[in-house]
């Protein structure tokens, strides 16, 4: 039942992250008609007893499921071969939307409930502390490498998701104080681990208030990095009127987006087709870095960076929808909507669907539209007391 990761490519290929962005795809599939709701929840149902099935380490899923046997595969080398919290959290984040969605009366939507329940509640977030003096989660562990892959998670970037399941987890929940020592960096610790990780002279903190193009960035390293940042944690939470000690992130997604966009019209390495209505760098296929600096920025354009920022930047974000449809054409869409990205320099259109890119543009848009997904996450119960756990307050900024 899991989305491919790459179409066309290896169908057995299994993402978890992506397949949990699937799943929300899927509740916007539903109730815009484009499948029936009866479609839609067999096919949740079957996504949740292969999930429920499926390899898992400390509750954690791997980054990549076989779908005929539904074991970890070691995809990016040997030591990939156990859980991963941020693949874990995306498809948490996608189970917890589609438990508030499927609220039917029917043995099968029951179902759905309370596998999705169940799922979220076997998710040892404290376990990947690696101890418990720990400042911060950490991406991975194996039974047979255990930390080897000794990655901290510390933002800004797509973990904002993981400490807000991590705190709120009514199981397994890990302190909030991590929300500020470890996704903001702000212990002694994180702070050393990231010193100039960003390889600006703007990202060796979590706090950056400088601006670029007169625009300002709240958080995170120079020009705010891939567009995904805005997108991944943002799918099921919503930003609007609300900020932590160190950002509106509503305010902080609309800028970096704006950022990215005043980027690729300013164009410093002349790259061809950029301009007001061709914008967005971000991760993809053939991205070569995907971020608004000369020395990342190989002359492509991912689709989903601006299609996925429509609710920050609907003007410009639609402008670009039009301009990649019409104007492109079908050189950058296909069969299941936009294909992964182009490079006009290169005369290379990618003909390929990427899971974490194509659902993100279905999500976002429903999220500018009618806001379901975010309506949907946002009614868990165990949301609210967790945003507020580490810091969260009202906040009047502007939600354009």
């Amino acid at each position: 039942g899991l989305a491919p990761e790459i179409v066309p490519g290896d169908s057995n290929l299994g993402p978890v992250g992506g397949s949990g962005f699937g799943v929300m795809a899927l509740c916007v599939a539903a109730e815009r008609g484009f499948v029936s709701r009866e479609a839609a929840a067999e096919r949740m149902l079957k996504i949740a007893r292969f999930l429920a099935k499926a390899d898992r380490f400390h509750g954690a899923w791997p980054h990549f499921l076989a779908g005929d046997t539904g074991r970890a595969i070691p995809f990016f080398g040997p030591y990939d071969d156990g859980g991963d919290l941020v693949e874990t959290a995306f498809m948490i984040q996608g189970l917890l939307t589609a438990r508030q969605y499927f609220t039917h009366d029917t043995p099968q939507e029951r179902e759905i409930r309370e596998l999705c329940t169940r799922l979220w509640h076997e998710v040892e977030w404290d376990w990947y502390r690696k101890s418990p003096d720990s400042d911060y989660l950490y991406w991975h562990w194996s039974p047979q490498h255990e930390w080897h892959v000794s990655h901290p998670l510390i933002g800004w970037n797509e973990t904002l998701i993981v400490y807000l399941l991590a705190v709120a987890s009514p199981t397994h929940p890990a302190p909030a104080r991590l929300y500020e020592s470890g996704w903001a960096g702000s212990s002694a610790t994180s702070v050393a681990y990231r010193r100039n990780w960003s390889r600006t002279t703007d990202g060796d903190h979590f706090d950056n208030g400088k601006t670029y193009f007169g625009i300002t960035l709240p958080v995170g390293s120079g020009r705010g990095g891939e567009l995904f940042f805005t997108q991944f944690s943002f799918f099921g939470l919503d930003p609007r009127g609300k900020r932590d000690a160190h950002a509106n992130y509503f305010v902080q997604c609309r800028n970096q987006a704006l950022i990215n966009r005043a980027y690729c019209i300013e164009n410093p390495r002349d790259r061809r087709g950029y301009g007001p209505d061709c914008w967005g760098l971000s991760a993809g296929i053939h991205s070569g870095g995907g971020r608004p600096q000369q020395r990342d920025d190989n002359g492509t354009i991912s689709c989903s960076a601006a299609l996925g920022s429509m609710p920050y930047t609907p003007e410009e974000s639609l402008a670009a929808l039009k301009h990649f449809y019409r104007d492109l054409g079908e050189r950058t869409w296909g069969v299941y909507g936009f294909h992964d990205g182009f490079n006009a320099t290169d005369n290379w259109y990618d003909e390929a669907y990427m899971a974490l890119n194509q659902a993100p543009i279905t999500i976002m848009i429903e999220n500018h539209r009618t806001q379901l997904p975010w309506r949907l996450f946002m009614a868990n119960p165990e949301i609210a007391p967790a945003l507020a756990a580490v810091g969260f307050r009202d906040d009047d900024a502007p939600s354009r």
